[in-house]
């Protein structure tokens, strides 16, 4: 396997669980709190996507999937279209709420065609680019693209627990 191929299985696995975590539930259980507090299934989800479409498209150099294919409006969340859920309040995550699980699923597969596409693109001597300099040492897009793998397995990770309190 090279590098883009590592990368492809790794953003597949998460694709796999996060049809696994929201297949079969409602938009009760989806916007349920374990105890009032912490991170509902449906902010969850809706945040990795968020940091994924994001991260993919700066890196890429392109417009995100939530705007570029309408995803804003037909999820129709309260929030501006750059937010990402980075820093949510109580009352943000109160808010992401979904009629259907699908459209959940259906903007993570979108992000996921995308992130797909780019990936298949690259050479293995790509992810050696310097993608942010705000950090010491600079991000390299091999770390970018890890680090988006890491957060999103720790949302739906955090998410799949959620679904085995429900």
């Amino acid at each position: 396997m090279n590098t883009c191929e590592v990368l492809v299985d790794a953003f597949g696995r998460i694709q796999e669980e996060v049809h696994s975590v929201v297949g079969g539930l409602g938009p009760d259980q989806l916007a349920d709190r374990p105890h009032g507090k912490g991170n509902s299934i449906a902010w969850l989800i809706w945040h990795l996507t968020r940091i994924q479409d994001d991260h993919v498209a700066d890196v890429a150099g392109t417009t995100q999937v939530y705007v570029d294919q309408g995803w804003t409006e037909r999820l129709g969340l309260p929030f501006d279209a750059a937010d990402t859920g980075y820093g949510h309040t109580d009352a943000d995550v109160e808010a992401v709420r979904v009629t259907d699980g699908s459209l959940l699923t259906g903007y993570y597969d979108a992000v996921h065609a995308t992130t797909i596409e780019y990936l298949q693109g690259l050479k293995d001597d790509d992810f050696d680019r310097i993608v942010d300099t705000r950090w010491d040492p600079p991000v390299t897009l091999g770390a970018r693209l890890v680090s988006v793998i890491s957060d999103d397995l720790q949302h739906v990770g955090q998410a799949a627990h959620v679904r085995g309190l429900l």
